[in-house]
């Protein structure tokens, strides 16, 4: 009886792992964005899976802080505002400083030279080139560094929350498109990151870190 059980019971499991991770990458493309409002109803049909993996997926979701649930209403897109924003760059940093703390402790191997690479095309583009996918490209670039840090942490627990945060902090990003101006900053502030892992100097990366936290709130305007 318990082996008759355990087959729907998995294929409940598969299809509500899907809807989350469909609904997860709608929020970090841009198609569900931060405060929409969505019936039940509404999420099934954008997500085009069944309402019970969908309910699923919610329930997943809101313990990650990317939805709030309405009851007998619908669903609430997480609200990106201020002390939201500075309260998941803050903590992006906190995991940047460990992980990279552990990477040159343990002399971690990470793709230093290849992510050195795409921070240097991108500013040159950002400098020279304002094509339409530059915003795209930005955040793409400004996670692989963030990516690679949390490499370091060698926690699941740890990297498990680095990834919920990271899936909130999408929803922020796509709120406000990145300026060239702050591309450049950007870019430049990530190279002095990469510098100090390059030379395994630890006190460095963390002040690069901090400086690209401060940077980075007084951009998104919630800056002490």
């Amino acid at each position: 009886m318990t082996g008759l059980t355990q087959g729907p019971e998995r294929a409940a499991e598969l299809l509500a792992d899907q809807a989350h991770q469909a609904l997860v990458a709608r929020l970090r493309d841009g198609s569900l964005s931060s405060g929409m409002f969505l019936s039940i109803p509404m999420l099934v049909q954008r997500l085009n899976r069944p309402i019970s993996a969908v309910r699923d997926a919610v329930k997943r979701a809101e313990a990650c802080g990317l939805v709030k649930v309405l009851p007998k209403r619908g669903v609430m897109i997480m609200e990106a505002g201020a002390e939201t924003t500075r309260e998941c760059l803050e903590l992006r940093a906190v995991f940047d400083c460990e992980g990279a703390r552990r990477l040159i402790l343990n002399s971690g191997e990470i793709p230093l030279a290849a992510l050195k690479e795409e921070h240097d095309i991108l500013l040159e583009d950002a400098h020279t080139r304002l094509s339409p996918d530059l915003p795209r490209r930005a955040i793409e670039t400004d996670l692989s560094l963030h990516d690679a840090l949390s490499t370091g942490l060698g926690s699941k627990l740890a990297l498990r929350l680095y990834g919920e945060n990271r899936n909130r902090i999408a929803v922020i990003q796509n709120t406000r498109p990145f300026l060239a101006d702050r591309i450049v900053s950007s870019m430049e502030e990530h190279l002095r990151i990469i510098a100090a892992l390059q030379a395994r100097d630890a006190e460095a990366a963390f002040v690069a870190i901090r400086d690209h936290l401060q940077h980075t709130l007084r951009w998104w305007g919630v800056g002490a």
